[in-house]
């Protein structure tokens, strides 16, 4: 299907109508075993539901064709997949982290990996001098968010990818794959693309080696499944991201599975209309009396504006605001919304809005989130898919 367009993968790749009935949605497959037909001797490599499920298949395909990959894993959460990534480092590895990450994602490398050994540096990597200057001889991952949770930065794909190139080891072949030894053979660039979704940029295409979602925000939409995936083109690389899928376990239920399935077949709808009201509202927050700032790559304002032009399809639907008068003001602002749901997560049709100070960003060093500029005013908004003009009406009262 790769002559086809992004909207029709978003319906059709990976979900031909079922070979038994002829029914057009992918079965959901609740199943834990399948039969063999002798010792050893199974069909279409499906034995046993953890290591492969069909209805999985169907959605690993469709992710990986959404973002041009030649493999895609999926898994039970965003962290699932995250874990994945850093089990095929060793002790002494190291990780050039973006300053500006999910917290989940800081969490993890801090609070689990750093006592296996791994090391991390976090640096600002909309400067390409600063990440060269934090790349060390064990260097094996420069990770990255972009559009970054939450101050929205766009950082330059292309760019860290032609660093990656430079450091010891790279171009090196990935291997024979042995179980024994599932470590990297080489530096890789892993992109965590969930906020802007394959709709509006492919890392992959401009030198990525991995993408990463959390399915549970833009794929899923709708606030109701929780969900993780990797996609590669690196062969050598899939082997080893499959076998500790695999082997340490954390992959998604087929329930969960036919509802993500079920959700991309509205990503390209969905995505246009976030980004059509997210461009209206945060053009409208920044005349309001009683917003400091507004931050989002679509207004001419934004610092990495000209880069978020060349690098995706459009600006997304996370907007990120300082409001004036710092906690008391944001706090009375975030209990007053009632469109706005106040609540973490981010991404579903109806529109969330969040304080990450308090919320999605505690376990970040208080610190480095003012360091940041994740002040006491700050609030992050997911803009839904509902009427522009509502949500606007709904900010003014809360503001007011």
């Amino acid at each position: 299907m790769s002559e086809h367009r992004f909207a029709t993968h978003c319906i059709h790749a990976g979900q031909s109508p079922d070979p038994t009935t002829g029914a057009i949605m992918t079965p959901v497959y609740m199943t834990s075993t399948f039969v063999q037909s002798s010792p050893g001797v199974f069909k279409d490599g499906y034995d046993y539901a953890r290591s492969k499920n069909p209805t999985r298949t169907a959605l690993e395909t469709n992710l990986a064709t959404l973002e041009g990959a030649r493999h895609g894993m999926s898994f039970s959460s965003g962290l699932g997949a995250m874990d994945c990534v850093l089990h095929i480092l060793k002790s002494g590895d190291h990780v050039v982290l973006s300053d500006d990450v999910y917290g989940g994602s800081f969490r993890i490398l801090d609070k689990i990996f750093r006592h296996q050994g791994i090391t991390c540096t976090r640096v600002d990597m909309t400067d390409a001098a600063a990440v060269k200057a934090a790349v060390t001889p064990r260097t094996r991952i420069l990770w990255l968010e972009t559009p970054s949770n939450p101050m929205l930065k766009v950082i330059d794909i292309a760019a860290m990818a032609a660093i990656v190139t430079t450091l010891p080891g790279a171009g090196s072949p990935g291997g024979a794959f042995d179980p024994a030894n599932i470590t990297l053979h080489r530096p890789i660039l892993v992109v965590d693309n969930t906020f802007a979704s394959p709709y509006l940029q492919n890392p992959l295409a401009l030198g990525a080696d991995v993408v990463l979602h959390s399915c549970t925000k833009y794929i899923g939409g709708h606030s109701d499944v929780v969900g993780g995936a990797l996609m590669t083109s690196d062969d050598a690389l899939a082997q080893r991201l499959r076998f500790v899928q695999n082997a340490a376990g954390a992959v998604p239920g087929p329930m969960d599975c036919f509802m993500l399935l079920r959700s991309t077949k509205t990503l390209h709808v969905r995505m246009q209309r976030h980004c059509e009201n997210a461009m209206k509202i945060a053009a409208w927050l920044t005349k309001h009396p009683k917003v400091e700032k507004v931050i989002y790559p679509g207004l001419e304002s934004h610092p990495q504006h000209a880069l978020a032009k060349k690098q995706m399809r459009a600006f997304g639907g996370m907007i990120s605001v300082v409001v004036k008068g710092g906690l008391e003001a944001s706090k009375k602002m975030l209990e007053r919304v009632h469109l706005f749901s106040l609540a973490e997560s981010l991404g579903g049709v109806e529109s969330l809005i969040e304080h990450p100070a308090i919320m999605t960003h505690a376990s970040i060093p208080a610190e480095a989130r003012a360091k940041l500029g994740i002040v006491d005013g700050f609030v992050r908004l997911s803009v839904g898919i509902e009427d522009a003009d509502d949500l606007i009406a709904d900010l003014e009262r809360a503001l007011g």
